[in-house]
């Protein structure tokens, strides 16, 4: 069972000024253990047992799924549901209430995110809330549940889903006061039927579906970013046997502390269609001088580039000389940006919507930057660094005209 915040053990809570409750976000992949993880919280709850009990039993409570049918059949009756994860005594079902009914007297209510009104006026301890991320209503269904946890000395609230980029997931994630648990298929697979997580890992690995459905990774698309998920999903293939031209792209932080940037390391190739090619993205926070240039330099040899390409604005002639001096036979251009990180790569973007630029595999890092890159730039407010290396890599091949090809086989 994932470890709960600590105030799931506290006895009695002087609630915050605006009389929230205490809420548990957890967030997992497709087989983690989420429902286990509700039904055994309830459980302990109702019957005051190890590791969540407090004072005195938790009842009523709340049961709200997508759909009733959703709270019967997976919360209440699923293999991994309340009846199933009893440790005393089930609880008899009342079908005609909507209840289920323990033999103390303690009682549970069911509820659907298709009527958020049905919670006007019940009052409840605590609610176990079912995969929030498909409710119909859910900021309504959601809001409508705070005005009856009002009983209790420590009214709660655990949320278990599969992430999505839904109103409430983003709502409750930016909330401070709310604790957050990430429950990895992975870490239940003894559970799981054999070769269910390799077939899986096989299809999704590091795709953005992959992310979300096994990582339990909150995985969304910035509405004014130049990239999506699904256009960069798609343009994945196998890189081919030959290639014109290799550049390695790098884009220097200005320091090498832990909270400095992180220095964009990206190879990127042309074929003779004229096709570019993403071949690596070797970024990495933090990244001293002497790491980085022997990085670049490493790969610039692994992929047996024609150059590196290096944006100098923050360090000048210091930027190549570092390249040089841990090897100075690798081609070293300075580039200087003079226009905005949004107008740089604007020209790139249409690259890809032209279909001139493919994935040789998958670059999650560097896929996230691109689909956060809005003309106000990341949401994180970070610098962009994968994503600048890339454009200057994809610039130099595709919207420069300089130097010879050079015709690669690779076998």
């Amino acid at each position: 069972m994932a470890a709960a915040p600590e105030w799931m053990f506290e006895g009695k809570r002087k609630l915050n000024d605006n009389c929230r409750p205490p809420a548990w976000l957890v967030m997992g992949g497709r087989g983690a253990g989420k429902t286990r993880l509700g039904a055994e919280w309830v459980n302990c709850l109702v019957h005051g047992l190890a590791p969540l009990a407090t004072m005195d039993r938790t009842t009523p409570i709340a049961l709200v799924g997508e759909t009733i049918a959703d709270v019967r059949d997976v919360m209440i009756e699923g293999p991994a549901g309340i009846m199933a994860s009893s440790r005393v005594k089930r609880p008899r079902f009342v079908s005609s209430k909507r209840q289920l009914v323990w033999e103390g007297g303690q009682t549970a209510m069911l509820f659907s995110s298709e009527d958020p009104e049905s919670l006007r006026g019940p009052q409840f301890a605590a609610a176990w809330c079912d995969e929030i991320g498909k409710w119909k209503n859910s900021v309504e269904t959601w809001d409508m549940l705070q005005f009856g946890l009002r009983l209790g000395d420590l009214p709660r609230i655990v949320a278990t889903t599969t992430p999505r980029p839904t109103a409430l997931m983003k709502r409750l994630l930016a909330d401070p006061e709310v604790a957050q648990t990430i429950m990895r298929t992975a870490e239940n697979e003894e559970h799981l039927a054999p070769g269910f997580l390799t077939r899986l890992n096989k299809r999704y690995a590091n795709t953005a579906l992959g992310r979300q459905e096994l990582e339990g990774e909150l995985v969304e698309d910035r509405q004014d970013a130049l990239w999506n998920r699904k256009d960069l999903e798609d343009i994945q293939s196998i890189r081919p046997e030959k290639l014109n031209r290799i550049v390695i792209a790098v884009d220097p932080p200005a320091s090498s502390t832990k909270k400095s940037d992180a220095c964009g390391i990206v190879a990127a190739g042309l074929d003779g269609d004229g096709i570019g090619w993403v071949l690596s993205d070797q970024s990495f926070r933090p990244a001293p001088p002497h790491m980085w240039a022997q990085r670049a330099v490493s790969l610039f040899h692994q992929m047996e580039a024609d150059r590196v390409v290096v944006e100098v604005n923050q360090g000048g002639d210091m930027v190549s000389a570092v390249i040089r001096q841990v090897d100075p036979n690798v081609p070293v251009r300075p580039v200087h940006a003079t226009r905005g990180k949004w107008l740089r790569a604007e020209p790139v973007a249409a690259l890809y919507e032209q279909g001139r630029v493919r994935h040789a595999g998958r670059f999650p890092a560097l896929e996230d930057e691109m689909c956060d890159f809005s003309i106000e730039g990341l949401s994180n407010g970070r610098s962009p660094d994968r994503l600048d290396a890339l454009v200057w890599a994809l610039t130099e091949l595709m919207l420069n005209e300089r130097g010879a090809p050079r015709i690669r086989n690779f076998t």
